[in-house]
């Protein structure tokens, strides 16, 4: 399956949506916080975010 620059841009979106309203277990024990990192991926010719978690 290939996906076109509007279908990956739409799935990111839509993933890092859900990362942030679904709850999760290493943000109700507290002292974390979300980093959100904008990085060049040459493979796919374009920017994609990239959303984790900091102690």
């Amino acid at each position: 399956m290939t996906q076109t620059r509007r279908q990956f841009l739409a799935l990111s979106v839509a993933a890092a949506t859900a990362a942030r309203l679904a709850p999760t277990i290493a943000t109700r024990a507290g002292g974390s916080r979300r980093v959100l990192t904008l990085v060049y991926d040459k493979s796919l010719g374009m920017m994609r975010a990239i959303d984790r978690l900091v102690p």
